[in-house]
This record gives C-alpha cells, sequence and structure tokens, in this order.
C-alpha cells in the first residue's frame, strides 16, 4: 500500500481524490499530466489495492477514495511528507484560502476546522482522550438541540467524533460522523459551499457569522 500511495504520479490522483468527489479517468489524467492510457494503468492499480472504487453511470465510470480511511491515511501522510520537505514553519497549502477552510474528505478541515474543535473542547462538548476525540454528555444535549440524531449517527461503522491532525494548522479538527453532519449542515444551509475543482470551501459573510455563532467559534472575520 505504501508503494501504491509513494508514486509521485498515484499520489497526484490520490490527492485530487480528497475532496470526496467521484471523477472520471480523463480527469485524473488531467490532474497528473499524463496519457490517458497511463492513468488507465495507475488506477488499475490503485482499485485492486482497494484504495478506490468504481462507480458506473450508464456508459461512464468515475473513480473515488473507497472511504474515509484511506483519506485519513493519506492527511497523515500529507503532514509527514511536508514536514520532511520544509524546515520552517510555513506548513501545509500555500493557498491561502485552501489554509482557511477546505474539505477533508468530508468533514470541514482548515484554520476554521481547527477553530471548531478548539472551541467545542473549551465548550467541554468534546474531550480529548489518548489523541481521540469523545462526545460529552453537555456535547450530546448540544447537538441535539441542533438538529443531531445521535444514536443514528453510533449505527455507522466509523466513529461520531475522531481528532484527524490538520495538514495546515498541524493541531486537531474534528473528523467523523459527527464531523461530517456538520459540514453537511453549513451546505444544506447554504453557509458554505464547495470550490468547483478545489478543495476550498467558500463560506459567505452572513453564512460565516451563522456558523460560528452557532458553533460558538470566535475567531477573527
Amino acid at each position: 500500500m505504501a508503494g501504491l500511495i509513494g508514486d509521485k504520479t498515484r499520489s497526484k490522483m490520490l490527492m485530487a481524490l480528497m475532496s470526496g468527489k467521484a471523477l472520471t479517468a480523463t480527469e485524473l489524467a488531467c490532474e497528473a499530466d499524463i496519457s490517458a492510457q497511463t492513468a488507465s494503468t495507475h488506477l488499475s492499480k490503485l482499485t485492486e489495492g482497494s484504495l478506490l472504487v468504481v462507480r458506473k453511470q450508464g456508459r461512464h465510470k468515475y473513480f473515488q477514495l473507497r472511504d474515509h480511511e484511506v483519506a485519513e491515511i493519506l492527511e497523515k501522510l500529507l503532514n509527514i511528507s511536508s514536514t520532511q520537505a520544509r524546515r520552517s514553519i510555513d506548513t501545509g497549502p500555500a493557498n491561502p484560502d485552501l489554509r482557511k477552510a477546505r474539505i477533508c474528505y468530508d468533514h470541514l478541515a482548515g484554520s476554521f476546522g481547527v477553530a471548531l474543535y478548539d472551541s467545542l473542547m473549551a465548550e467541554g462538548i468534546i474531550i480529548e482522550e489518548f489523541q481521540s476525540a469523545e462526545l460529552t454528555e453537555k456535547g450530546k444535549k448540544f447537538f441535539s438541540k441542533l438538529g443531531v440524531d445521535i444514536e443514528e449517527l453510533r449505527k455507522t461503522r466509523r466513529p461520531l467524533c475522531k481528532s484527524c491532525l490538520d495538514w495546515s494548522e498541524r493541531r486537531n479538527h474534528l473528523a467523523g460522523s459527527l464531523g461530517q453532519w456538520i459540514l453537511e449542515d453549513a451546505f444544506s444551509k447554504k453557509w458554505a459551499q464547495r470550490r468547483l475543482d478545489s478543495r476550498v470551501i467558500d463560506f459567505s459573510n452572513s453564512g460565516l457569522k451563522k456558523f460560528l455563532h452557532n458553533y460558538r467559534v470566535s475567531i477573527e472575520i
């Protein structure tokens, strides 16, 4: 698996899929700047290695990361690779919009995601135990009032809360099924939207204010 991910061309294709979107072989070939035939060979290896899944719709085939666990592995490798490549204190992407708010497979990352995590910690809504996040009783009541069905989320295979080391901030942001719910809720309320062909998440001015108020987050706008 390390060999599959470590290849420079395949890593570009995997990073393109970190947004959670399903992409065609042609789109991934363009992302990696390779021919369609070469892309097909790499995609076959990634699929056989259980890093990708193929979704068919009509005559088209779309490739997607297998699940959130693969995304978490890639995010951790980004942290490792950028640490080795850089000796300065600057970490993560150079694009300031990516550093501020981006999607990490299906949850919020970047400085906004870290600020959210810090706020939930400060309010006693979540606690950290052995590098993992746990929802407190206060947290259950807090999210229930926001419309979260905690018991329904617990039925999924993934953890309810999970701390994820942020690529740019090098501090935790919230992953797990609750992290996914928070981001999907922001999208459904039109507070934010995903930028096309990018991992960037754009918040409207009014949407950001509502998001910050909703989760008691304190940051400079």
